[in-house]
């Protein structure tokens, strides 16, 4: 897998370099100091992983995503900072790291970044109210319709998650919402579908579910609040 650091700090590089030294199949193909020499990179280069900061001058890593279009590698947010996790989250990356980061934290993000990858070729599949069943490569797998947290958007992806583990699946949103049971399941956010009997509490327009936080956007709170029988 080829990844590209982009990081204005150089002691910031050459530690996230270290981390990739420790995942078999990580290949540096380069380092950048900046947003615009990553976008000359990427015009060029066959970059499957980008490890991004965000806080960068000239062009942020927020920025530098936007521009890239759905044309682009999968995608590691590195910052220091909490505060951007929202709007990273809806731009659908693979994960958002905060530094300075944990041998074992990155290996989880890289890992995502692997079953996303190996999630070509897949399809979701409802056989009824009781189960889905994802076709991965041929095979279907069976998943309880009651395991189900959540399902997100990422690019050209939708990942289904579970209490275990996550399900990366070829997909759109859309078309996952059609298949789902709407008394079961409710979109809450352009990039979210959730459970509705998976909600534990709602505050400050976030979901909280098994420590995930799922945002609702304005547009479906009045619908929301109707569903969940608000006393």
């Amino acid at each position: 897998m080829n990844c590209l650091i982009v990081d204005d700090n150089k002691l910031a590089r050459t530690a996230m370099k270290q981390l990739t030294s420790h995942v078999n199949g990580l290949q540096v193909v380069a380092e950048c100091s900046s947003a615009i020499e990553a976008y000359n990179v990427l015009q060029k280069e066959k970059i499957d992983l980008l490890l991004l900061d965000i806080e960068m001058p000239g062009m942020s890593g927020i920025e530098l995503t936007k521009n890239l279009g759905k044309k682009r590698p999968l995608i590691i947010f590195t910052t220091v900072k909490k505060d951007y996790a929202v709007e990273a989250f809806e731009l659908n990356v693979a994960d958002y790291l905060i530094k300075p980061v944990s041998p074992a934290r990155f290996i989880q993000a890289v890992e995502k970044v692997k079953e996303i990858q190996d999630s070509n070729g897949r399809e979701l599949q409802v056989g009824d109210n009781e189960f889905v069943f994802i076709r991965d490569s041929g095979v279907l797998k069976r998943i309880r319709m009651d395991e189900i947290l959540f399902l997100e958007a990422m690019g050209d992806y939708v990942k289904l998650h579970t209490a275990q583990k996550f399900h990366a699946i070829h997909t759109t949103l859309k078309s996952v919402e059609e298949k789902l049971p709407a008394s079961r399941f409710m979109r809450v956010h352009r990039s979210y579908i959730v459970a509705l009997d998976k909600i534990e509490s709602i505050e400050d327009g976030t979901i909280a579910m098994q420590h995930n936080a799922i945002p609702v956007a304005d547009a479906y709170r009045g619908q929301l609040n109707n569903r969940l029988n608000l006393l």
